[in-house]
């Protein structure tokens, strides 16, 4: 098999240590020189690694991506080196022939050949920027968790909040949870604390707030959840603060990318830091979509068909179009939601729901390519896609191209 890369190197890596397998030519002919060494991954003995990758004048590294063990080698050699970091599905070795050595020689001698593809690593600043929106989506999904226990506190104190307002954590609840602590329990008295639209229910909130809260129980749960509730905004309003910060020299792109129907600056934000900038690292839309575990999978034999499950990806950027999706459903005159409404008719709405994350990834791919704002193809695109009009022009061009000379004259 011929030899794609001279000098390379394959690391199998792990919390406390890292195998290196270096091969390199061994004289005249096709012969390899291969040598194994073992170091910890602590900076200084990673700096050491570098410097024995260096004196075998090693060009490229290949590593299995390791739970996020990898992340400490990766950045120690990145400098220095072409670093690979490799999908573990496309790394098997024969069964039984399994030890760190012998996986740290099979990753070496498959990049050696060129048998193994890199997987995306997006550039520092891009990983800094995904760092601070998936943390603030942890702390989000965290203060939902919380609202939702503060919810089971009301239902047993038998408050049924939520059977009227639309929310069950507001200001008007917040109020009403606070008087409830100080030790109010009237259900006018409680009533007549909502705020804005909700003091039209006022009579139903009388008969809602009816309860039998103790302070010493309910109370204390109540007054825990608050503080919870509180210290996760504050974590929250820090974080997009960060965001915005880490977001500047990005700022126009996030802008084109806010054009997008239902992706909102939150949405732009997630959807920068997980797929990045640079579209070139993407031959296609397509080559994205598959990246990202946002189309199907293949899976025929013997010219059978069989369920073509998507492939797993990111779970950061499938939650964000999944909320961007909902959003662009629910929207009027967009191409969008008319796509939508098709597929759900035909398919359901788990199918309808992947296919308006794919829409909204595509988008994505072409607005930061093309660094241009959005441009909607209207509701009617489908109907005008498969018109006579349109088809008679497709058909026309494809004639064209095989060097005729097309003259159209109407049947009636």
């Amino acid at each position: 098999m011929d030899v794609v890369v001279a000098r390379c190197a394959g690391l199998d890596v792990h919390r406390d240590t890292v195998v290196a397998t270096v091969r390199t030519p061994a004289g005249k002919g096709r012969r390899r020189h291969q040598d194994t060494r073992t170091f910890t991954t602590t900076q200084t003995r990673l700096a050491e690694l570098a410097g024995w990758l260096g004196e075998h004048g090693v060009t490229l590294v290949g590593m299995e991506a390791t739970g996020v063990y990898w992340k400490p080698v990766f950045y120690a050699l990145e400098d220095r080196f072409e670093c690979w970091l490799l999908n573990a599905q496309h790394l098997h070795n024969v069964p039984g022939r399994k030890t760190d050595v012998a996986d740290s020689a099979w990753i070496c001698q498959l990049v050696e050949h060129g048998l193994v593809r890199p997987s995306f690593v997006p550039p520092p600043e891009i990983r800094r920027l995904r760092d601070l929106t998936r943390l603030r989506k942890s702390q989000i999904d965290e203060r939902t968790r919380a609202v939702q226990r503060l919810e089971k506190v009301m239902q047993d104190a038998g408050i049924k909040l939520t059977s009227v307002a639309s929310q069950a954590y507001s200001k008007s609840a917040r109020a009403m949870l606070e008087a409830l602590l100080a030790g109010v329990t009237d259900p006018a008295a409680l009533a007549e604390l909502a705020k804005a639209r909700l003091r039209s229910k006022i009579p139903e909130l009388r008969e809602a707030m009816a309860n039998r809260f103790q302070v010493d129980h309910h109370g204390a749960l109540v007054a825990q959840l608050l503080a919870h509730i509180d210290v996760l905004d504050e974590a929250v309003a820090a974080l997009d603060a960060r965001v915005i910060q880490q977001c500047v020299p990005f700022a126009d792109i996030i802008e084109l990318v806010d054009t997008i129907p239902g992706v909102a600056r939150r949405t732009a934000e997630a959807l920068v830091a997980e797929c990045g900038i640079d579209m070139t690292r993407f031959a296609t839309a397509g080559h994205l979509a598959s990246w990202a575990g946002i189309c199907p999978g293949n899976n025929a034999s013997g010219g059978k068909r069989r369920s073509g499950h998507t492939r797993p990806g990111s779970r950061w950027l499938r939650q964000a179009l999944t909320e961007a999706a909902w959003a662009v459903a629910r929207s009027k005159g967009t191409y969008f939601s008319s796509h939508h409404a098709q597929i759900l008719g035909r398919r359901g709405k788990t199918k309808a729901l992947g296919a308006t994350r794919h829409d909204l990834l595509v988008a994505y791919y072409h607005v930061v390519r093309d660094r241009v704002p959005f441009q909607d193809l209207g509701a009617d695109w489908l109907a005008r896609r498969y018109s006579v009009e349109h088809r008679t022009a497709r058909l026309v061009r494809q004639l064209e191209a095989l060097g005729h000379t097309v003259t159209l004259q109407s049947v009636n």
